[in-house]
């Protein structure tokens, strides 16, 4: 049987509340939605006709503040997908500690055959059907899959238009000159490096070999700041296939060629390799920045990297984990090691409300700081409880959460 994305979020969500023996009625209380919305957006296209698009968000929980998540343009959206993200959300922003419930959104399209002015009148009337039921202080969406500052500008413009009044706080992942944040680009990718640099630290390895499993910006943007680093980058990949030399890659090169030809496979001086030979190769680290459940039960006891950094959303199994874990092998969840880009959208959202920006480098070390303390928070779950990381993140992140409920008087407090 195909495990759906939902049964996949549920998965480790479960097995940290098996641990806890949390009480049934919280575990409904956590993992039903809030809220649900299917929305139909009229568009004229191009060709002068009108298209109906579909467009859902999900507020799954905004027990520690307005719902938060991204905004994802793709023709496999659907409602599962998105709530299954929305939850994921909730668990993200609690682990990272920023003052956020978990939400998601998206839009049944298909982005690369549409114009930019369809995609403009898309996004406008997306916030059109929407815009009642999100705010700075309700639900604040933010770029996702095929979606970018350029779709985040016409949405807070459409705002505006509606409202009467800017309300930059509305979204982020603006353009700066919108209200945006410096070190937003590079913030999911600074985060996860943020947070190996503890793990390597915690291991005791020095002058680390790493693999990167996809080569888009989040992938890219960590190769450049490991290479940056010291760190040697032996191996990246794209859908196309990947390319591997032990002595290590030249990363600037590397990136010249993906954005010149699309793809890393015309790198000269490398061995080309699968993907999933990638996945097992012999390094220190290994970064799966592309796709989901690329590592599973099937796989794991062929990964040999110590630290498994998952940049991507979902990359690897509950199962997998446990795997892994069993072998002395750290594997670091997405909803710790990719929560970069949320915490820096929380800075966004706090220097709209207050009117005042920070430089890069003073986002970057309040990241810094979140994210290490995030690491610090979950190693210590993990060496409590004797679990894997990914367990001990849920753990770590639903304590947090049931402490919530008890002063909020959902329960007597223990």
């Amino acid at each position: 049987m195909t495990k759906t994305i939902w049964y996949e979020a549920l998965e480790q969500f479960n097995k940290a509340a098996k641990v806890l023996k949390l009480d049934k009625s919280i575990v409904e209380l956590l993992t039903n939605p809030k809220r649900i919305f299917q929305v139909s957006i009229p568009v004229r296209m191009d060709d002068g006709k009108m298209k109906v698009f579909q467009g859902f968000r999900v507020q799954f929980n905004d027990l520690r503040g307005p719902t938060k998540g991204g905004i994802r343009y793709h023709p496999g959206v659907s409602i599962d997908e998105v709530k299954a993200l929305a939850f994921w959300m909730t668990w993200k922003n609690t682990v990272v500690d920023v003052p956020f419930g978990g939400g998601k959104g998206g839009v049944i399209c298909n982005p690369k055959e549409m114009s930019d002015g369809e995609l403009e009148k898309l996004s406008r009337g997306y916030i059109e059907a929407m815009h009642k039921f999100i705010g700075p202080e309700k639900d604040i969406p933010a770029p996702d899959v095929y979606t970018n500052p350029q779709v985040m500008a016409w949405m807070v413009d459409e705002y505006h238009r509606i409202e009467g009044h800017n309300v930059f706080g509305m979204i982020t992942g603006k353009p700066l000159e919108l209200g945006g944040s410096e070190g937003r680009a590079q913030a999911t990718a600074q985060g996860g490096v943020y947070v190996l640099e503890e793990a390597l630290k915690t291991l005791r390895i020095k002058k680390p070999t790493i693999a990167i499993q996809g080569f888009g910006n989040a992938g890219m943007t960590a190769a450049e700041l490991a290479a940056k680093d010291g760190y040697k980058v032996v191996a990246v990949s794209d859908s196309k296939g990947g390319i591997y030399d032990p002595k290590g890659l030249d990363i600037k090169k590397a990136m010249d060629i993906k954005k010149k030809t699309k793809t890393v496979m015309n790198y000269k001086g490398a061995k080309k390799i699968l993907n999933e030979e990638l996945l097992e190769l012999n390094v220190d680290v290994l970064i799966p920045a592309a796709l989901e459940s690329v590592i599973t039960s099937k796989n794991a006891n062929k990964i040999k990297a110590k630290i498994i950094l998952e940049l991507a959303n979902g990359p690897a199994s509950a199962e997998a984990r446990e795997i892994l874990f069993k072998k002395g092998q750290i594997a670091i969840p997405d909803i710790l090691a990719n929560s970069g880009g949320v915490a820096v959208s929380y800075f966004e959202w706090v220097q709209n409300n207050i009117g005042y920006s920070w430089s890069e480098k003073e986002v970057l070390e309040k990241l810094k700081i979140k994210m290490c303390d995030a690491f610090d928070s979950v190693y210590s779950v993990s060496k409590e409880f004797k679990v894997d990381f990914g367990t001990a993140a849920y753990i770590h992140a639903i304590r947090k959460m049931v402490k919530v409920l008890e002063w909020r008087g959902s329960l007597k407090k223990g």
